[in-house]
């Protein structure tokens, strides 16, 4: 199994907003694309000193590498992009793809 991680840090006066947004729009289209078995959001509980807003990691799970890389080439860049477009620098986002080994 795979696991794309997207880890995204919003400020905390659009939370409400955003994750209705994301359990609304975005989520269900990410799964639409048959790509994932599954999601998870978490809101990060450990947070750094200087850090202003929340964070909030979504897990996607993926059957396989191949599952992910034909998300990755044929869907990311559009759902990517209509993101940035409706948020712009107001919600930073870091990838990072895991492996479950156990």
């Amino acid at each position: 199994m795979i696991v794309y991680n997207v880890t995204c840090h919003i400020s905390s006066d659009m939370e409400a907003e955003w994750l209705s947004w994301m359990r609304d729009e975005h989520l269900p289209e990410v799964m639409a694309t048959g790509c994932f078995l599954d999601v998870k959001m978490m809101r990060l509980l450990t947070q750094a000193d200087d850090d202003e807003g929340i964070n909030i990691a979504v897990q996607y799970t993926a059957q396989s590498m191949t599952d992910y890389e034909r998300y990755r080439e044929n869907f990311a860049p559009a759902l990517q992009a209509k993101t940035r477009e409706k948020y712009g620098e107001r919600v930073l986002a870091y990838r990072s793809l895991l492996e479950v080994i156990g």
